[in-house]
């Protein structure tokens, strides 16, 4: 069982890589069923495939999918810091600042050096204190 399951998973990876996305997607999907229901994944290779399944819900622009996946990345390894990243720029791109704020620096906490997440922290910043003081 184990075999197939890491084949799947080096499949979609390869698909996603090609960036066809929907073959991709649907490869990501069953690796992530066989691994709920098996239990036997590693947790690197889940949580990659959570993260990349949200990409591609993102690219679709189906944010709130993507934030589920995003979150079950997360929650499945806490340590990797790019599902907060990603995470963060949905909740920016809806305004929901807060929530931008705590991903980014959630991700800089795992990774200092993550200079993407130091400028969209530092953009959240700005755009925020902007809807501040325009007052809404």
């Amino acid at each position: 069982m184990e075999e197939d399951t890491s084949q799947i998973f080096e499949y979609a990876h390869s698909e996603f890589k090609k960036q066809n996305f929907k073959r991709a997607d649907e490869l990501y999907t069953k690796f992530i069923s066989s691994c709920v229901q098996s239990r036997d994944c590693e947790v690197s290779n889940l949580a990659t495939a959570y993260n990349n399944r949200g990409q591609i819900k993102y690219f679709r622009v189906d944010f709130h999918e993507a934030i589920e996946d995003y979150t079950s990345a997360i929650q499945t390894d806490s340590q990797w810091e790019t599902p907060f990243y990603n995470r963060g720029l949905i909740h920016y791109r809806l305004g929901f600042f807060d929530d931008a704020k705590s991903d980014f620096q959630q991700a800089l906490k795992l990774n200092p050096d993550f200079e993407d997440a130091k400028l969209s922290l530092q953009q959240t910043l700005l755009d925020q204190q902007h809807k501040i003081n325009r007052g809404y």
